[in-house]
């Protein structure tokens, strides 16, 4: 199991999210995970299902 990555959650809390100490350890891994995909841009990887939705719904070639 990977450790949680402490340093970077806080250190994006902090000097991206400009957090307060407590700000910050009152968010849930949810809220932080959520500002960080915000600021980003990035959101949690596709799971085979929604990706094959998706290739259904956007296919690369015209039928």
């Amino acid at each position: 199991m990977t450790p949680f990555p402490w340093k970077q959650a806080i250190g994006f809390g902090f000097g991206v999210l400009k957090l307060s100490p407590e700000q910050f350890w009152r968010m849930t891994p949810r809220e932080l995970a959520y500002a960080i995909a915000a600021v980003t841009g990035r959101s949690a990887p596709l799971d085979r299902d929604a990706l094959t939705n998706l290739m259904t719904r956007y296919p690369d070639e015209l039928r």
